[in-house]
């Protein structure tokens, strides 16, 4: 793995580098942030055609497609819209692990498909066999789901469920890897997801605005009928756009440059070192709480279960008398920016966002700090300030 020292030393460290573990937005680089500097260009001609160029080899292997991946000025909500206005005809059926795979459903609701929840306990995940059962009972256009559900740090059997589905030849796939790509495998292609999207201020590190996205030829088909895809998400416009590189609507080009250099770093350390790195991350978090009972007298568990875990994100349930807002202002005090719980889960639980550019190293620092706050009574300051 390529050596992340400037993270923890030097110029990263003198602009605080190393204490931002919020779920998302994540920390970034100081000089993917100073690439947004670089002039501006005319979103129509060769110079964005060469960006767009530049872009697509990174995104692919972030992906883990041979297909173009798209590029939309957007949150990653937004192509969590497009995805069931291009693949729902009228039916579909949402797993929901947690608060984000529940707004896959919402969206879809609200956009005026008729919608089945297949709901495991928050934290858990889903299992092929309970999907498979379901969609015998009643055809479905397309299955939503999310690989790695930020609000509970569970990560779905995503290779095992996109089988499931695929047995169903008229059922797409839809996955949110908003906290995976660029932590965790994605394998669009070889695991037949007909549309993945992600986010750029997750696992990417990169600044929010930004929305990436692979579909399926399926999913291209499906979408040249759609009757309720609107104009901004039409997905068979954005990839005939894709094939003059060029983007459908104006691109937030000074983020594109952004993309560009982060896209250079991640290229350097290799994916494979970095989802190693993610993993280690995650392990890190699961064996100091597991070992809390002796460091702060109190059980501290995991949320998500052995082997389900996502490399990117891990939620701690909190010990009685304590809640996630004030060990998040308790953190901060310290120095430190960490998620309380989401949804409903904020009272009793923190998520500790891993992902991006962040190593062990610093990661040892954020949890020598909730230490310190965990053994304290609530309320209470760090002697002298923020250290």
């Amino acid at each position: 793995m390529t050596d992340n020292s400037t993270a923890c030393s030097g110029p990263d460290a003198e602009n605080g580098f190393g204490r931002f573990f919020l779920p998302g937005p994540t920390e970034v680089r100081p000089s993917v942030l100073a690439a947004q500097k670089r002039a501006l260009i005319g979103h129509r001609g060769e110079p964005v055609n060469a960006l767009m160029r530049e872009i697509q080899p990174g995104l692919r292997e972030v992906f883990g497609t041979a297909r173009p991946v798209l590029v939309s000025t957007s949150s990653a909500t937004g192509l969590m819209e497009a995805a069931v206005r291009n693949g729902v005809r009228e039916r579909v059926l949402s797993l929901v692990n947690g608060a984000f795979s529940e707004r896959f459903a919402r969206i879809a609701r609200a956009c005026g498909f008729e919608v089945d929840v297949l709901e495991v306990p928050w934290g858990g995940v889903h299992d092929p066999d309970s999907l498979r059962a379901r969609l015998r009972e009643r055809r479905y256009d397309a299955v939503t789901m999310v690989h790695s559900e930020t609000s509970t740090g569970a990560l779905n059997p995503i290779a095992g469920l996109a089988a499931t589905v695929r047995e169903f030849p008229d059922t797409l796939v839809l996955v949110d890897a908003v906290t995976s790509a660029g932590g965790a495998p994605v394998r669009a292609d070889d695991r037949g997801l007909d549309f993945v999207l992600a986010g750029s201020q997750k696992a990417m590190a990169l600044p929010p605005g930004l929305a990436f996205g692979v579909a399926s030829e399926r999913m291209l088909e499906r979408s040249a009928s759609a009757a309720r895809k609107g104009v901004y998400f039409d997905l068979v416009v954005f990839y005939d756009s894709l094939a003059k590189e060029q983007t459908p609507n104006t691109p937030a080009v000074t983020l594109m440059y952004s993309l560009a250099e982060q896209l250079r770093h991640i290229s350097a350390e290799s994916l494979e070192s970095r989802w190693a790195r993610h993993s280690a991350m995650a392990r890190r978090c699961a064996e100091w709480a597991d070992a809390a009972r002796e460091s702060v007298g109190a059980e501290l568990p995991v949320l998500a279960p052995e082997g389900f875990r996502s490399p990117t994100v891990t939620c701690l349930l909190l010990p009685r008398g304590r809640t996630g807002p004030e060990v998040a202002r308790a953190m901060k005090e310290r120095g430190f920016v960490i998620g309380a719980g989401y949804g409903r889960l904020k009272p009793r639980s923190v998520r500790i966002g891993h992902m991006g550019d962040h190593t062990v190293e610093e990661l040892d620092r954020v949890l020598e700090a909730l230490e310190e706050v965990l053994r304290a009574p609530p309320g209470q300051r760090p002697e002298g300030g923020r250290r």
